[in-house]
């Protein structure tokens, strides 16, 4: 238990002083504890597993929450507990009353039973479950590990589907699942990039660095050119931090900014992000999933007289409504940002949206 409590006060204490950032990297560092935690500590009901992980959970989100694919993960893996020990408790219900025909009902693990039904039911802690039972939830959540690890294969396999030939395409920032998504599409189609380098970081003109290595026509844009360019542009194509409940974005700052020139320009908007990006908060106060950084690279000490005059944020994320998206291009198909509801309720449990213990 001491062991498990050192990797859990390890990667809070990453999180805290932002050792680890990226929805990619957090997202694989908590499965990975998750997978240790449940591995590691004693339990025998459901009620005993939920409330090791949900005060793991606790825990890191608390120390970054801007940080929303730890939730996700988190909740991801709550979700596979419970839908296990239904089918353990399930199981168990008939092999005891075998001799009696049932017509099939319908199970809490569908989705429809979650739109419709009583969500709040919880295993029965009281029937026996198998001595498998522990494994068979460490091979689910292996799956999503396998999952995250393929999320990229997934995404960029629908490239040639959203991209055509002789297009111009726009994007912002650099996006490790934009970029395969473009370099995909370069395989079997020709057309030009237009990166805006979301000044103060510049991680556009890496992205152009990149793509161009990839044999794509790129081109570099301050981002003050977005909305002269834009009447020209055919796609926008964005990464994003997080997607929220409503179907509205976390994403680089700079973001809204171009998906308002497309939308003004009627362009369509297509955000490439995976599904363990999907968070099931609503963004009741947008500045909350926000994070500001060092303003010195916008406004530097030696600016000494103007300095005392102003005061300079550097936020690092922008808030886009889900008004200003098109599509989004997940590891499980395209959908619309109305359809979003439906992957929250297929893959989080309603209890677990907070971590209540």
């Amino acid at each position: 238990m001491s062991k498990n409590n050192e990797l859990v006060d390890d990667l809070v204490a990453k999180l805290k002083r932002r050792q680890l950032v990226g929805s990619s990297a957090v997202a694989h560092a908590t499965l990975k504890l998750l997978i240790v935690v449940i591995s590691k500590n004693n339990w025998s009901t459901c009620n005993q597993l939920l409330n090791v992980v949900k005060s793991v959970g606790q825990r890191l989100v608390q120390a970054n929450p801007t940080e929303l694919a730890v939730g996700n993960i988190v909740r991801r893996v709550l979700h596979v507990i419970r839908e296990e020990f239904r089918e353990a408790e399930s199981s168990a219900s008939t092999n005891k009353n075998q001799s009696e025909f049932h017509a099939a009902p319908l199970t809490t693990s569908s989705s429809m039973y979650n739109l419709l039904g009583e969500t709040n039911s919880i295993p029965d802690d009281n029937v026996q479950y198998p001595s498998s039972l522990r494994s068979n939830i460490i091979q689910e959540i292996r799956e999503i590990k396998d999952e995250l690890e393929n999320i990229y294969d997934s995404i960029k396999n629908q490239a040639s589907l959203q991209i055509h030939s002789n297009e111009i395409i726009m994007t912002i920032g650099r996006s490790k699942t934009v970029e395969e998504f473009l370099k995909m599409a370069a395989v079997k189609r020709k057309f030009q990039v237009l990166v805006a380098e979301s000044a103060p970081s510049y991680s556009g003109q890496d992205m152009a660095v990149e793509l161009s290595k990839a044999g794509i026509e790129t081109t570099v844009i301050p981002d003050s050119a977005v909305f002269a360019v834009m009447s020209r542009v055919n796609k926008v194509i964005l990464g994003t931090h997080a997607v929220l409940a409503n179907g509205g974005l976390v994403a680089i700052s700079g973001t809204h900014m171009m998906a308002a020139a497309a939308k003004h320009h009627s362009i369509p908007v297509v955000v490439c992000t995976g599904l363990y990006k999907l968070s099931p908060l609503y963004p009741y106060d947008e500045d909350s999933f926000n994070v500001t950084f060092n303003p010195d690279s916008v406004l530097g000490f030696e600016e000494g007289d103007l300095i005392d005059k102003v005061t300079v944020t550097n936020p690092y994320y922008d808030y886009v409504s889900p008004d200003f998206v098109n599509l989004f291009i997940t590891n499980q198909g395209g959908h619309p940002p109305s359809y979003l509801y439906r992957l929250i309720v297929e893959n989080y449990d309603p209890n677990d949206h907070t971590f209540d213990l």
